[in-house]
Protein backbone atom coordinates (compact mmCIF):
# COMPACT_ATOMS: atom_id res chain seq x y z
CA UNK A 1 0.00 0.00 0.00
CA UNK A 2 2.97 2.48 0.67
CA UNK A 3 6.63 2.36 0.38
CA UNK A 4 8.82 0.86 3.12
CA UNK A 5 8.44 3.03 6.07
CA UNK A 6 6.56 5.86 4.29
CA UNK A 7 8.40 8.25 6.12
CA UNK A 8 6.84 7.04 9.54
CA UNK A 9 9.19 6.99 12.36
CA UNK A 10 9.45 3.94 13.75
CA UNK A 11 8.14 3.57 17.59
CA UNK A 12 9.71 1.17 20.28
CA UNK A 13 7.62 0.68 23.19
CA UNK A 14 8.49 -1.17 26.62
CA UNK A 15 5.48 -2.42 28.61
CA UNK A 16 6.90 -3.32 32.16
CA UNK A 17 3.32 -4.65 32.96
CA UNK A 18 2.63 -5.84 36.80
CA UNK A 19 6.54 -5.87 37.55
CA UNK A 20 8.94 -3.36 39.62
CA UNK A 21 8.32 -1.03 42.34
CA UNK A 22 9.61 2.34 42.68
CA UNK A 23 12.72 1.96 43.44
CA UNK A 24 13.47 -0.97 41.28
CA UNK A 25 11.51 1.39 38.39
CA UNK A 26 14.02 4.13 39.25
CA UNK A 27 16.98 1.64 38.68
CA UNK A 28 15.62 0.84 35.31
CA UNK A 29 15.17 4.19 34.13
CA UNK A 30 18.89 5.05 35.07
CA UNK A 31 20.44 1.55 33.77
CA UNK A 32 18.24 2.42 30.00
CA UNK A 33 19.74 5.78 30.51
CA UNK A 34 23.53 4.78 30.76
CA UNK A 35 22.94 2.63 28.21
CA UNK A 36 21.16 4.12 25.11
CA UNK A 37 23.57 6.44 23.40
CA UNK A 38 22.54 9.22 20.97
CA UNK A 39 22.49 7.23 17.52
CA UNK A 40 20.35 4.63 19.28
CA UNK A 41 17.51 6.77 19.20
CA UNK A 42 18.35 9.27 16.34
CA UNK A 43 16.62 6.88 13.85
CA UNK A 44 13.48 5.60 15.76
CA UNK A 45 11.39 6.89 18.89
CA UNK A 46 11.39 4.88 22.55
CA UNK A 47 8.99 5.02 25.18
CA UNK A 48 8.54 3.03 28.59
CA UNK A 49 5.52 2.13 30.44
CA UNK A 50 5.54 1.73 34.00
CA UNK A 51 2.65 0.81 36.49
CA UNK A 52 1.03 3.68 37.56
CA UNK A 53 2.65 3.75 40.64
CA UNK A 54 6.23 4.19 39.40
CA UNK A 55 5.46 7.26 36.83
CA UNK A 56 6.32 10.03 38.93
CA UNK A 57 9.50 8.34 39.93
CA UNK A 58 10.17 7.19 36.18
CA UNK A 59 9.42 10.93 34.86
CA UNK A 60 11.45 12.17 37.33
CA UNK A 61 14.47 10.46 36.40
CA UNK A 62 14.04 11.00 32.51
CA UNK A 63 13.34 14.64 32.24
CA UNK A 64 16.00 15.06 35.55
CA UNK A 65 18.66 13.28 33.61
CA UNK A 66 17.72 14.71 30.01
CA UNK A 67 17.08 10.43 29.20
CA UNK A 68 15.37 10.51 25.42
CA UNK A 69 12.80 7.95 26.24
CA UNK A 70 9.25 9.13 26.10
CA UNK A 71 6.87 7.96 28.99
CA UNK A 72 4.34 6.34 28.41
CA UNK A 73 1.60 4.47 30.58
CA UNK A 74 -0.69 1.14 30.27
CA UNK A 75 -4.25 2.00 30.76
CA UNK A 76 -6.68 4.99 31.93
CA UNK A 77 -10.15 5.32 32.86
CA UNK A 78 -12.34 6.55 30.41
CA UNK A 79 -13.38 9.32 32.52
CA UNK A 80 -11.68 12.59 33.41
CA UNK A 81 -13.14 12.74 37.11
CA UNK A 82 -15.48 11.34 39.25
CA UNK A 83 -16.35 8.50 41.37
CA UNK A 84 -14.62 5.82 40.38
CA UNK A 85 -12.91 4.23 42.72
CA UNK A 86 -9.37 2.48 41.88
CA UNK A 87 -9.58 4.12 38.19
CA UNK A 88 -6.52 6.32 37.01
CA UNK A 89 -7.83 9.38 35.01
CA UNK A 90 -6.17 10.74 31.93
CA UNK A 91 -5.66 13.72 33.10
CA UNK A 92 -4.09 12.68 35.90
CA UNK A 93 -1.44 10.73 33.17
CA UNK A 94 -1.04 14.30 30.87
CA UNK A 95 -0.31 16.21 34.21
CA UNK A 96 2.47 14.04 34.53
CA UNK A 97 3.77 14.33 31.03
CA UNK A 98 2.93 10.81 29.85
CA UNK A 99 2.94 10.90 26.06
CA UNK A 100 1.64 7.15 24.98
CA UNK A 101 -0.96 5.32 26.56
CA UNK A 102 -1.41 1.24 25.77
CA UNK A 103 -5.23 0.69 25.18
CA UNK A 104 -7.09 -2.49 24.62
CA UNK A 105 -4.11 -4.54 25.69
CA UNK A 106 -5.01 -8.11 25.14
CA UNK A 107 -4.72 -8.79 28.75
CA UNK A 108 -7.03 -6.05 29.57
CA UNK A 109 -9.44 -7.57 27.51
CA UNK A 110 -8.99 -11.17 28.08
CA UNK A 111 -9.03 -10.55 31.85
CA UNK A 112 -11.00 -7.55 32.33
CA UNK A 113 -13.51 -7.88 29.72
CA UNK A 114 -12.69 -4.82 28.23
CA UNK A 115 -14.81 -4.79 24.91
CA UNK A 116 -14.57 -2.92 21.46
CA UNK A 117 -16.28 -0.10 22.60
CA UNK A 118 -14.53 0.01 26.07
CA UNK A 119 -11.36 0.22 24.09
CA UNK A 120 -12.97 2.95 21.98
CA UNK A 121 -13.77 5.08 24.80
CA UNK A 122 -10.56 5.06 26.39
CA UNK A 123 -8.52 5.67 23.16
CA UNK A 124 -11.16 8.81 22.63
CA UNK A 125 -10.15 9.56 26.32
CA UNK A 126 -6.77 9.47 25.65
CA UNK A 127 -6.66 11.61 22.34
CA UNK A 128 -8.74 14.34 24.50
CA UNK A 129 -6.17 14.79 27.34
CA UNK A 130 -3.57 15.58 24.61
CA UNK A 131 -1.73 11.87 24.30
CA UNK A 132 -1.47 9.86 21.91
CA UNK A 133 -2.91 5.87 22.16
CA UNK A 134 -1.22 2.78 21.01
CA UNK A 135 -4.38 0.59 20.46
CA UNK A 136 -3.61 -3.08 20.96
CA UNK A 137 -5.57 -5.39 18.45
CA UNK A 138 -5.11 -9.09 17.41
CA UNK A 139 -6.45 -12.58 17.01
CA UNK A 140 -6.31 -15.17 19.91
CA UNK A 141 -5.05 -18.95 18.76
CA UNK A 142 -8.33 -20.39 18.28
CA UNK A 143 -9.40 -17.60 15.72
CA UNK A 144 -6.10 -17.85 14.01
CA UNK A 145 -6.67 -21.38 13.38
CA UNK A 146 -10.18 -21.25 12.26
CA UNK A 147 -9.10 -18.93 10.06
CA UNK A 148 -10.70 -15.44 11.39
CA UNK A 149 -7.25 -13.83 11.84
CA UNK A 150 -8.54 -10.81 9.41
CA UNK A 151 -12.38 -11.00 10.45
CA UNK A 152 -10.78 -10.33 13.92
CA UNK A 153 -8.70 -7.55 13.13
CA UNK A 154 -11.09 -5.56 11.12
CA UNK A 155 -14.01 -5.36 13.87
CA UNK A 156 -11.17 -4.29 16.33
CA UNK A 157 -9.60 -1.38 14.44
CA UNK A 158 -13.16 -0.55 12.77
CA UNK A 159 -14.50 -0.21 16.18
CA UNK A 160 -11.76 1.42 17.59
CA UNK A 161 -11.56 3.99 14.48
CA UNK A 162 -14.63 4.55 13.31
CA UNK A 163 -15.76 8.68 13.65
CA UNK A 164 -12.38 9.77 14.44
CA UNK A 165 -11.16 12.87 12.58
CA UNK A 166 -8.76 11.41 10.65
CA UNK A 167 -5.60 13.58 11.84
CA UNK A 168 -6.26 11.90 15.27
CA UNK A 169 -5.87 8.72 13.39
CA UNK A 170 -2.77 10.04 11.54
CA UNK A 171 -1.00 10.86 14.87
CA UNK A 172 -1.68 7.89 16.97
CA UNK A 173 -0.34 4.24 17.08
CA UNK A 174 -2.10 1.41 16.52
CA UNK A 175 0.00 -2.30 18.23
CA UNK A 176 -0.49 -5.63 16.02
CA UNK A 177 0.01 -8.24 18.80
CA UNK A 178 -0.64 -12.12 18.41
CA UNK A 179 -2.12 -13.46 21.26
CA UNK A 180 -0.88 -16.45 20.95
CA UNK A 181 2.54 -14.88 21.01
CA UNK A 182 2.09 -12.85 23.92
CA UNK A 183 4.77 -14.49 26.68
CA UNK A 184 4.67 -17.72 24.79
CA UNK A 185 8.41 -17.34 22.87
CA UNK A 186 6.57 -17.99 19.70
CA UNK A 187 6.38 -14.71 17.56
CA UNK A 188 5.07 -14.37 14.71
CA UNK A 189 7.12 -14.63 11.45
CA UNK A 190 8.04 -11.40 9.50
CA UNK A 191 6.03 -12.95 7.02
CA UNK A 192 3.02 -13.49 9.59
CA UNK A 193 3.66 -9.69 11.06
CA UNK A 194 3.76 -8.06 7.49
CA UNK A 195 0.68 -9.97 6.35
CA UNK A 196 -1.92 -8.67 9.47
CA UNK A 197 0.15 -5.05 9.76
CA UNK A 198 -0.28 -4.42 6.01
CA UNK A 199 -4.62 -5.84 6.89
CA UNK A 200 -4.64 -3.46 9.67
CA UNK A 201 -3.53 -0.50 7.16
CA UNK A 202 -5.92 -1.58 4.60
CA UNK A 203 -8.90 -1.56 7.42
CA UNK A 204 -7.23 2.09 8.63
CA UNK A 205 -7.77 3.31 4.90
CA UNK A 206 -11.59 2.10 4.86
CA UNK A 207 -12.28 3.79 7.83
CA UNK A 208 -10.36 6.68 7.77
CA UNK A 209 -8.99 7.45 4.05
CA UNK A 210 -5.42 6.81 2.56
CA UNK A 211 -3.69 9.70 3.98
CA UNK A 212 -4.23 8.65 7.35
CA UNK A 213 -3.51 5.31 6.56
CA UNK A 214 -0.35 6.07 5.54
CA UNK A 215 0.87 8.15 8.47
CA UNK A 216 -0.65 5.81 10.96
CA UNK A 217 2.39 3.61 12.92
CA UNK A 218 1.50 -0.03 13.53
CA UNK A 219 4.12 -1.81 15.92
CA UNK A 220 4.05 -5.52 16.24
CA UNK A 221 4.04 -6.87 19.76
CA UNK A 222 4.54 -10.55 21.40
CA UNK A 223 7.75 -12.28 22.48
CA UNK A 224 10.11 -9.31 20.46
CA UNK A 225 13.62 -10.27 21.34
CA UNK A 226 17.06 -8.35 19.84
CA UNK A 227 17.46 -11.35 17.92
CA UNK A 228 13.88 -10.94 15.56
CA UNK A 229 13.79 -7.56 15.47
CA UNK A 230 15.81 -6.54 12.70
CA UNK A 231 13.80 -9.08 10.77
CA UNK A 232 10.35 -7.33 12.19
CA UNK A 233 12.09 -3.85 10.77
CA UNK A 234 12.67 -5.08 7.62
CA UNK A 235 8.49 -5.12 6.73
CA UNK A 236 7.33 -2.70 4.80
CA UNK A 237 4.00 -2.33 7.22
CA UNK A 238 5.59 -2.92 10.42
CA UNK A 239 6.65 0.76 11.90
CA UNK A 240 7.81 -0.38 15.58
CA UNK A 241 7.64 -2.75 18.32
CA UNK A 242 5.29 -3.26 21.71
CA UNK A 243 8.04 -5.11 23.99
CA UNK A 244 6.87 -7.00 26.91
CA UNK A 245 9.10 -8.95 29.12
CA UNK A 246 13.13 -8.03 27.47
CA UNK A 247 11.67 -4.55 28.24
CA UNK A 248 12.10 -5.39 32.09
CA UNK A 249 16.17 -5.80 31.10
CA UNK A 250 18.04 -2.50 30.07
CA UNK A 251 20.52 -4.54 28.67
CA UNK A 252 17.85 -6.81 26.53
CA UNK A 253 16.00 -3.36 25.39
CA UNK A 254 18.72 -1.08 24.26
CA UNK A 255 20.14 -4.53 22.42
CA UNK A 256 16.14 -4.12 20.67
CA UNK A 257 16.43 -0.33 20.15
CA UNK A 258 19.54 -0.85 18.17
CA UNK A 259 19.01 -3.63 16.14
CA UNK A 260 15.26 -1.47 15.55
CA UNK A 261 17.40 1.28 14.57
CA UNK A 262 19.69 -0.89 11.70
CA UNK A 263 17.06 -2.95 10.91
CA UNK A 264 14.66 -2.16 7.65
CA UNK A 265 14.23 1.77 7.99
Amino acid sequence: MSPAGAGRRPLISGNWKMNLDHLEAIHAARDLGLRLQPADVAPVDVSVHPPFTDIRSVQSVLEGEGIPVALGAQNCAVEDSGAFTGEVSPVMLAKLHVEYVIVGHSERRAHFAETDAVVASKLRAVLRNGMAPICCVGETVDERDIGLTQERLTAQVTAALTGLPAEDVAAMVVAYEPVWAIGTGQAATPEDAQEACAWIRGVVAQVAGEEPATQVRIQYGGSVKADNTASLMACTDVDGLLVGGASLDAAQFTDIVRAASRGGR
